[in-house]
């Protein structure tokens, strides 16, 4: 690992929300190739604790713990669970937590994991290598199963006949690779409808997303961070779609109904104090050099909010704008 495949996106911006601190404890929630963990450790002489629910990434970073030993410490669990793996870890209290959202491009150059289309490989796209995967979604989903996943996870227009489409084509031959897939989808685009980005686009986000539960990772991880945080302690997110930057956006505001809204009558008091406040007053991008010099870049938004002394809000899934599917029995009770 002493040289990283993955660039972290917006590093300077990252390390400038989540201001290091000489004894502190910091959560990189997304390690990865480690990218912001070493940042975060160069910076500051603190202690870091990575979480990544692939072991791959956990088995790569063998060189790094060794180069931060005793300070570096990962965890092969999903950042969901961080507050229950923290307290087995006897820390209840932390400084900072960081998450890069989405995919990392690891996982997107490596074929057999069934990422990307860019790339043919067997279709699985699980980040912890388990199952069901997404090739078992494609092939025991009915199409008002599909459409539902490819219309509230990726914000496919066309969820309806792609879904179709896709149920036609494995009856003639089962669907395992991603190459089969994105030409399935692409044939039922019609010209018209295809625009900048490869029409199997938003269709691959929507299963590599649900196949992971990506969006209640991410609930569950901003609130195990709530509470993990000391007063002052900074959480700082990089999101990659308007999906997960509306999640982001809708916690660190604490939710409409967990403020009290709704009720231009309610006096000052009866508003439940936030538990956030916001370090910036709206997301920030990546530089415009940033952006020329690292696709990825293109469409990262960050946020970041300062814990205050206030109770955890209860916040629930609505407000914070999770899309609530269809009952999915195919997958014996989901994924």
């Amino acid at each position: 690992m002493t040289a990283s495949p993955h660039t972290p996106v917006m590093l300077k911006e990252v390390l400038a929300a989540l201001a290091p601190r000489d004894g502190g404890i910091y959560v990189d929630a997304t390690f990865g190739a480690g990218g912001y963990a070493r940042a975060i450790l160069n910076a500051a002489d603190c202690t870091v604790y990575g979480f990544d629910r692939d072991p791959t990434a956990i088995d790569r970073a063998k060189e790094l713990t060794k180069q931060f030993a005793g300070r570096l410490i990962l965890i092969n669990r999903p950042f969901g669970e961080m507050r229950e793996a923290l307290e087995e870890a006897g820390v209840e209290v932390v400084d900072g937590v960081v998450f890069d959202l989405g995919v990392s491009s690891m996982h997107l150059d490596e074929a057999h994991r069934g990422f990307s289309f860019r790339y043919d490989g067997p279709l699985s796209m699980r980040m912890d290598l388990g199952k069901p995967d997404a090739a078992d979604v494609i092939e025991k989903a009915e199409v008002r199963d599909l459409a539902a996943i490819f219309r509230s996870y990726g914000e496919e227009k066309r969820a309806g006949q792609l879904a179709k489409a896709i149920v036609a084509a494995r009856e003639t031959a089962p669907i395992k690779t991603t190459g089969r897939l994105a030409g399935i989808i692409e044939s039922a685009t019609p010209q018209s409808a295809r625009k900048k980005i490869h029409p199997a686009t938003r269709a691959f986000q929507a299963l590599r997303i649900f196949v992971n539960d990506e969006l209640g990772q991410l609930v569950a991880g901003l609130r195990a961070a709530e509470r993990l945080l000391r007063p002052a302690g900074r959480l700082v997110a990089v999101t990659f779609h308007s999906l997960e930057d509306r999640i982001v956006k809708r916690f660190l505001a604490g939710g409409e109904a967990a403020k009290g809204g709704g009720s231009r009558h309610l006096p000052p008091a009866d508003v439940a104090p936030l538990a956030f406040d916001l370090v910036y007053p709206k997301a920030i991008a990546a530089s415009r050099n940033e952006a020329q010099e690292n696709p990825r870049a293109r469409s990262a938004k960050l946020r970041a909010g300062a814990r205050t002394g206030a109770a955890p809000l209860a916040i629930d899934e609505a407000s914070l704008g999770l899309p609530k599917l269809l009952e999915l029995s195919f997958l014996n009770g989901g994924v």
